[in-house]
């Protein structure tokens, strides 16, 4: 019987889960970049 390869595993649970920070930190970036541009835009809008 194959003996279970434990490191393989943890370094594709590890990347998984850093892939996963890296999806949240973008989504999290083009989030405040949505915001920021809105609240530009009404800032402008008010100004006027």
């Amino acid at each position: 019987m194959a003996k279970p390869n434990y490191s393989f595993e943890k370094r594709q649970k590890e990347l998984a889960k850093r892939k996963k920070k890296e999806e949240k930190r973008q989504k999290k970036l083009a989030k405040n970049a949505d915001e920021d541009q809105s609240a530009s835009v009404n800032d402008e809008a008010s100004s006027q």
